[in-house]
């Protein structure tokens, strides 16, 4: 396989329709008094990017350098786009402002962990011929340094037949992969690509006929390769994962992992940009589609439109060890977790300590902390300040081996380890619902309880077994007599 830190290397262009994802997060607890429609008592509002700009964030999220393509308006939404993509690191020089047009925004009312309401703005209409031609200049001075173009169609006006014509000619030219994600039924549009990614929903239509079991699928495969005019063609199935068709070879099916299903909106998205991406970095097709069928088995686990780590991906890739590193974060991993456990409606509690010889009690505190909320996060202290709390000699089990221990616990969802100095930052971040301690501690003692107290969290204390704790373990151990062997 290869090595996932090539990715850094790698320029992408991405090229498509742009949207922002609007997220209204709030509960309902009455019917209005004007018309028999639930109430929403807004709690927040979260934007992401939708569209060609999901593409993009993913291949930013993998480490990827990424160049943007496409059409935004000249309204606040607009701005914020921009902005979105300014943040990630996300070259959007080549995003064109048409005035006049809106900013593709589709708004998702969600009361609790149920979506009630979607409501879109946008134009169909196509764009400006001079959109068309700032594009293809941008596209045409930037290809040499492009390890793969991949096109993003959502049907909303952009992609014309002389821009998809425009974007393939200059991509073969230099002799850069095409990859689409494709929209509608006729992908005649899409001649000369190198790849097309239909869901099997899409393959069928385009192809006109149903798809039932696997000879079909592969003679509507058959039917659209020869319309489009193209050689390969990758058609995602959902929970059966992908079929890579390539002209004058057997069909590839790469399975998926079982895997609970939060939300598929964006998967599509994810698997172009893994594809396009493992391309660039020297991976064959095979190969590639097996990495973009496991970041989209990641991403079907997130809610809304999400991305996938790098981390993660070579996780589910087996490339690197499981145990220790699945629940080990760290701060931004976790803040970013924290933002999904929170869309899934679930609570998050957070203890922290030395953990330093871990007894009974520790065992105890975990889970009785874990069943006050949905996911436990336990943060310990490195090293260095275990060394400046406990004193010389301490502690007497390094870090690694400490996470090492709390990763293998039932009761345990996630491990970060962090400096003594900055419990209040982590809180900050991570924002828990409940903080526990133990009951060895007064309100007053636990650092961090005004913050948690302040955003409507609570702390709870935990009884303590009378008499254990790791100093009188450690003490107990270190003035018994060596006698032997073990």
């Amino acid at each position: 396989m290869i090595d996932l830190s090539v990715f850094s290397d790698c320029r992408i262009w991405v090229v498509g329709d742009l949207m922002l994802d609007e997220y209204v997060w709030g509960g309902v607890e009455r019917v209005s008094p004007e018309a028999p429609v639930p109430v929403l008592a807004v709690d927040r509002e979260d934007h992401t990017l939708g569209g060609a700009g999901n593409v993009a964030a993913n291949l930013a999220a993998l480490g990827a350098r990424v160049t943007v393509a496409g059409v935004a308006g000249d309204d606040r939404h607009g701005i914020l786009l921009r902005q979105r993509f300014q943040i990630l690191g996300i070259d959007a020089d080549a995003v064109v402002v048409e005035a006049g047009r809106p900013t593709t925004r589709k708004t998702r009312i969600i009361a609790g962990r149920q979506q009630v309401l979607r409501i879109d703005r946008e134009t169909p209409r196509p764009v400006r011929t001079g959109t068309v031609a700032a594009i293809l200049a941008k596209l045409e001075a930037g290809m040499p340094s492009a390890g793969a173009v991949l096109i993003s169609d959502y049907g909303k006006g952009l992609l014309t037949r002389e821009l998809l014509a425009g974007i393939i000619a200059a991509a073969r030219r230099r002799g850069k992969p095409v990859l689409v994600d494709p929209k509608g039924e006729d992908y005649s549009r899409y001649a000369g690509a190198t790849l097309i990614t239909p869901n099997r929903k899409e393959a069928a239509q385009a192809a006109g006929i149903a798809i039932t079991d696997a000879e079909s699928l592969k003679r509507a495969a058959g039917i659209v390769q020869e319309r489009a005019g193209v050689d390969r063609l990758v058609v995602t199935c959902g929970p059966d994962g992908m079929v890579l068709f390539e002209k004058g070879k057997e069909p590839q099916t790469i399975r998926s992992e079982a895997r609970q299903v939060f939300d598929v909106s964006g998967a599509g998205d994810t698997v172009i940009a893994v594809l396009g991406l493992a391309l660039a970095a020297g991976a064959d097709w095979v190969e590639a589609a097996g990495m973009a069928n496991a970041a989209a088995g990641i991403v079907v686990g997130k809610v809304g439109t999400a991305t996938v780590s790098r981390k993660e991906l070579a996780l589910a890739l087996g490339s690197v060890g499981t145990g220790l590193l699945e629940k080990l974060k760290d701060i931004d991993e976790l803040e970013a977790l924290a933002a999904e456990i929170r869309k899934r409606g679930q609570r998050i509690v957070l203890t922290n300590g030395c953990f330093d010889f871990l007894h009974a009690g520790h065992l105890n505190l975990f889970s009785a902390s874990r069943r006050l909320g949905d996911v436990l996060v336990v943060a310990i202290d490195d090293d260095e300040s275990v060394r400046a709390i406990k004193g010389p000699g301490r502690p007497v089990i390094g870090a690694r081996e400490r996470v090492r221990t709390l990763c293998a616990l039932d009761a345990v969802d996630y491990v970060v380890v962090f400096s003594g100095k900055d419990p209040e930052k982590l809180i900050d971040r991570l924002r828990p619902d409940v903080l526990t301690k133990g009951g060895n501690y007064g309100l007053g003692d636990v650092v961090g309880r005004e913050r948690v107290e302040a955003y409507g969290g609570r702390v709870e204390l935990i009884p303590v077994t009378e008499g254990l704790s790791s100093r009188a373990v450690i003490d107990s151990i270190r003035r018994e007599p060596v006698t032997g062997k073990d």
